[in-house]
């Protein structure tokens, strides 16, 4: 019976989230009130895909506990759903639902694969959802950001070189340190405040000088990543201040040159590090090389293929052969045990969220917040194709993680305080559509109060030429009559 549950709620389960990303894209071709029902729609189909995954999880494990967490996090997903909308009306609802239904698979996954884990998870979200409620006030309030170019640079800086003081060794890389028993990786906090500070400069000028002394604090921060071996951020913010220059000058061949030097740099990592000529080795050949680093790729790639297109259904498969799952490779658990098409459809709703984060940045008029979002939207999604693209072997991996979904309290954090800032650009967008249309209606009004005046005037005027004319024929009358006597 658990069996035949577990394969219909599978079907069940795309169909629903199908019809989700479906209503991703197509939700703004209907007007405001169908697009209100729609964006309800959404919620509904994402508490559903949440009840049927811990339904399967509780039949399989019959513990009491899962359905508890199951209710936590229903409470969790409503409360931010429900003081999005009510302390932000005119917040993107859009990018509200895609936030939580990223949040609602990576607990269910999570859940799937370690419960004490997905635990600590849910209470960094609840933490980092508390926290990015109030960012949007700080990006509306707030006025002088862009003035703090030299405070973004310095902290950058000085945090990443913490790490290489203090850190501790993960997997070849030095990544963070430990602060009361909680972990924390300052490059996740850092690209944001990089973003930050690359636009304030932009913003401030594009000559010449003003680039050079920006792209040696950009090479600065992309120098210490790699020396502390943490070539996932150091590719990522590389990438950022590549695009973000592009679009601050509109010179090619600052691109050009960006991506020469990235390339030599790649040479020089791969003979210098040996741990990035494993990672690429494995690239090349994952079965050739499985005990010689291939091994994790090879497994994300048999996990992926085992599980097809409609997947094995939850606990159906065996998600615990693949290394890291928790984190860098929890895409191919997914893939596995959700399928293939449900992963595709999360890969669309994280291109939904990366749409919404460029269509903010193009109507933006200020030129400081504008390129704050371009800079996170591309933040955001270059590291959801450096860790998919890792695990489906279309690149080399990185170590980065998926957004929302994997394990790690600094990037669930990070990612949820950037979307809390989008939010906040949103608002800002909406407040200078509203500003544009009231300078437009006081200009009408005042426009039609001078053409009343004109006409009123006019009227005058006409009034004292008629009582002159009057007055004249009365005379020539008078003159008339004389006249004749």
């Amino acid at each position: 019976m658990v069996n035949l549950v577990t394969e219909i709620s599978k079907y069940l389960m795309l169909i629903l989230i199908g019809i989700y990303t479906f209503g991703c894209f197509t939700v703004f071709s209907y007007q405001e009130d169908e697009q209100r029902g729609i964006l309800r729609r959404q919620n509904i189909l994402m508490f559903m895909i949440h009840f049927m995954a811990f339904l399967i999880m509780f039949l399989r494990t019959e513990e009491t506990k899962v359905m508890m967490f199951y209710g936590m996090q229903v409470v969790l997903l409503g409360c931010t759903i429900f003081f999005y909308t009510k302390l932000y009306p005119r917040a993107s609802r859009l990018v509200v639902n895609n936030m939580c239904m990223l949040l609602a698979v990576g607990l269910i996954m999570l859940t799937r694969i370690n419960y004490d884990l997905a635990w600590k998870q849910f209470i960094i979200v609840s933490g980092g959802m508390a926290l990015s409620l109030l960012v949007p006030v700080i990006i509306r309030k707030v006025k002088f950001l862009a003035n703090l170019r030299k405070f973004y640079g310095i902290v950058g800086v000085i945090a990443l070189l913490a790490v290489i003081a203090v850190g501790r060794v993960s997997n070849g890389a030095i990544l963070g340190f430990e602060v009361a028993g909680i972990s924390i990786q300052p490059s996740e906090l850092v690209k944001i405040v990089f973003v930050f500070f690359v636009a304030a400069s932009f913003y401030a000028s594009t000559e010449f000088k003003n680039i050079v002394i920006t792209t040696a604090v950009a090479a600065a921060h992309v120098l210490i990543l790699v020396a502390s071996t943490d070539l996932g951020a150091a590719v990522i913010i590389f990438v950022v201040y590549l695009v973000m220059l592009y679009v601050a000058t509109r010179q090619p061949l600052y691109m050009l040159a960006g991506l020469g030097a990235g390339s030599g740099a790649s040479v020089v990592a791969y003979h210098l590090f040996s741990h990035v000529k494993t990672r690429v080795v494995a690239w090349q050949d994952p079965i050739a090389s499985y005990d010689n680093g291939g091994y994790q790729v090879a497994q994300s790639l048999f996990a992926i293929g085992t599980g097809g297109w409609f997947g094995m259904g939850l606990f159906q498969g065996s998600p615990m052969s693949i290394p890291v799952r928790e984190s860098d490779f929890i895409f191919s658990a997914l893939s596995e045990e959700m399928g293939l098409i449900f992963a595709l459809c999360l890969v669309l709703i994280f291109l939904s969220c990366y749409i919404m984060f460029l269509n903010i940045a193009m109507q933006l008029k200020d030129r400081f917040y504008k390129l704050v979002a371009l800079g996170l939207g591309t933040c955001y999604i270059f590291q959801v194709f450096l860790n998919i693209g890792g695990v489906t072997k279309f690149i080399p991996s990185t170590g980065v993680t998926l957004p929302l979904v994997s394990y790690g309290g600094s990037s669930i954090i990070s990612t949820l305080i950037m979307f809390g800032i989008i939010q906040g650009l949103y608002i800002l967008r909406e407040d200078e559509e509203e500003d544009i249309e009231r300078k437009k209606q006081q200009r009408l009004r005042a426009e039609q109060k001078q053409r009343d005046r004109d006409l009123r005037s006019a009227g005058r005027s006409g009034s004292g030429t008629g009582s002159k004319n009057a007055k004249a024929a009365a005379g020539q009358k008078r003159k008339n009559v004389k006249t004749a006597k």
